[in-house]
């Protein structure tokens, strides 16, 4: 029901991008002190939603959960950063900034499903 409403498949679509790019960030620390490893980042969520083909799993019984995407492809991008003479190129301090602007995403899909399911409750002659 609530998947053709487009605001809060919007925002779980954000709330997805923001997880991927969490998890992405994880590797990435985790990774600081490995040789010749580069920093990975996602392409923005504006950039990447809808412009491509879905990428959720196939369910085989109506049951199964297919996990969320936000309708574009997982685009890994370089993240740049000047690399350590090992060929590193991770920054703890960009990664910081990066985790910062997730935690934006992840409370910006919160905010507006919060809202958007207040005003379904709200037509339905509940209170919010």
């Amino acid at each position: 029901m609530f998947d053709r409403i487009d605001t809060l498949r919007m925002a779980s679509s954000l709330t997805a991008h923001a997880q991927t790019r969490q998890k992405l960030i994880a590797q990435n620390v985790a990774n600081a002190d490995t040789p010749g490893f580069k920093s990975q980042d996602l392409a923005r969520f504006s950039e990447t939603y809808r412009s491509g083909v879905s990428t959720e799993l196939r369910a085989t019984r109506p049951g199964h959960v297919t996990g969320i995407s936000w309708g574009g492809q997982n685009r890994e991008i370089d993240a740049g950063g000047e690399p350590a003479p090992n060929g590193n190129s991770v920054s703890i301090e960009d990664e910081m900034i990066r985790v910062a602007q997730a935690k934006k995403e992840f409370d910006l899909s919160l905010a507006v499903t919060r809202a958007s399911l207040s005003m379904i409750r709200t037509s339905l002659g509940r209170r919010a």
